[in-house]
Order: structure tokens, then sequence, then C-alpha cells
């Protein structure tokens, strides 16, 4: 799991419970999510997607995540091909208890680029994420329907 936003220490004993009773939850909820995200694996990344007939990877729960051609090619329009080649797909966003506003994990600067061109606006990537507020999350998932996910997490925001 990604590393919380919020500083653990901060927390008091309530939001520590809450968050420990939701960790289980929300596993149930995230088993969807691409397992070779996970592995930093050659075939999630853009330039071997862009190769193949059937563009997917598998799913923690066994299942298969398709990507549109179409979304691959724009990705691929953005970025040099060493950068296609270090771009993880699905990018993950993640969703916390703040509704206000979401988080792209960020790996590196090639995830900086592609965000920042596809809401025309510089964005930056502070521990590990790119914080965006839902205006930004709407346009970005209308871009990048399949080349998305959402991952829930169990931070409490005070």
């Amino acid at each position: 799991m990604p590393e919380p936003l919020q500083n653990e220490a901060k927390q008091s004993p309530y939001e520590k419970m809450l968050q420990d009773c939701l960790r289980g939850e929300l596993r149930v909820v995230n088993t969807g999510l691409p397992q070779s995200q996970k592995r930093q694996s050659k075939e999630n990344k853009l330039f071997y997607l862009l190769n193949e007939k059937y563009p997917h990877v598998v799913c923690n729960d066994g299942s298969t995540h398709f990507f549109k051609k179409s979304e691959l090619e724009y990705l691929a329009s953005m970025l040099d091909t060493d950068e296609q080649e270090t771009l993880p797909l699905p990018m993950l966003i993640e969703l916390g208890a703040n509704q206000a506003e979401a988080a792209i994990i960020c790996e590196g600067k090639v995830e900086e680029k592609v965000i920042s061109k596809a809401l025309n606006m510089p964005v930056t990537c502070e521990e590990r994420r790119i914080r965006i507020y839902k205006p930004q999350l709407a346009l970005l998932r209308r871009k990048f329907k399949t080349t998305t996910v959402y991952v829930f997490s169990p931070k409490i925001v005070a």
C-alpha cells in the first residue's frame, strides 16, 4: 500500500483505531488493482503496451484490465521513447477521506510531465504524490479513463 499523505504520528488514538479498521475493508475494495503495478514489471510500461494487440494487465483478483489503444497513443505522443519505457500503467489515483482532493502516486518525473501536459498546468510531485482537486480529477479521468485506476486509502484527514 502507498505511503499515507498525513503523518501517522500526529494522529489521535481514535484516528489510528479508525485507520486500522478501514485497512482490512479497503484491502477488499482494492483487489481490482493491477498486480504488475506493484512489481514495476515490463508488461505494464507504456512502451511495451503499445506493441500488444490487446494491451492489458492482470489484476490482483485475477481479472484483466484492458487499455484503450487511443489513450496509449495519446500518452506516447507526450513522451519520448525513454520516458515511455518508464511510465507505469495504469497510473494510480489515491482517494481518501478528503473528498475535495485526490493524489496521483508518482514514482518519477515522467508522471509529473504527463499530468502537467494533460491538465495544461504545472504540477509538482511531493512525498511521491501529485495533489489535484475534483475539477482536475474529472478532466484527467475524461482523458485517461482506462490508463488510470483508483486506489482507496484509509487516511483520516483532520
